[in-house]
């Protein structure tokens, strides 16, 4: 009569674990890929007047940015970007072209400095109308934006219609000018 080890079955256990631990990673994996959270912080603002601010010009001898400036009855793009970001770079033609068919886009910089800005729109082109320095973030941060770049459609009176976040691509022009069309 054979009796079995009590050791051996912890040993095939223990050959089985990695293949369990294995499998077990990848129906995680899984299930998170099929059903993803919203991570995506959208401004509160949509629909409310833009927040009060007074910023600096990012360039001497250029006029700052007020939120009197968005308030002449014409809508603007407002678009938040930074020299150091790469995606600011793919959507810099996307502006151009948002410049060319009427769009009003004024600027805000976001932890930059003017020599880097300068570089930046030296080497991608220049669509805006103004470009504001915001050092701190703090025009980013109330208007709740979640990072650069993120652009706001703003109605003539000064009051934010749209939000979109990340880069500009082509299908978001046809709706960013629609939006500026809304906004009149």
């Amino acid at each position: 009569m054979m009796t079995e080890n009590p050791g051996k079955s912890g040993f095939r256990l223990a050959l089985w674990l990695p293949l369990i631990l294995v499998v077990a990673i990848l129906a995680i994996a899984a299930y998170s890929l099929s059903n993803p959270s919203e991570r995506v912080i959208t401004s509160k603002l949509v629909g409310l007047d833009l927040p009060q601010f007074d910023l600096p010009a990012a360039f001497d001898g250029q006029p700052g940015l007020t939120r009197s400036d968005f308030a002449d009855g014409q809508p603007k793009l407002l678009n938040i970007f930074a020299s150091w970001c790469v995606p600011c770079i793919a959507e810099a033609p996307h502006l151009e072209t948002l410049k060319a068919r009427g769009a009003k886009i004024y600027g805000v910089a976001i932890r930059d400095s003017s020599p880097d800005i300068n570089r930046f729109l030296a080497r991608n082109g220049n669509p805006y109308e103004r470009i504001a320095s915001d050092r701190i973030s703090a025009l980013q941060l109330n208007l709740g934006s979640s990072g650069v770049p993120e652009t706001f459609v703003i109605d003539g009176k000064g009051k934010i219609v749209y939000q979109h976040i990340g880069d500009i691509r082509s299908d978001t022009i046809p709706v960013l000018l629609a939006k500026l069309e809304e906004a009149r």
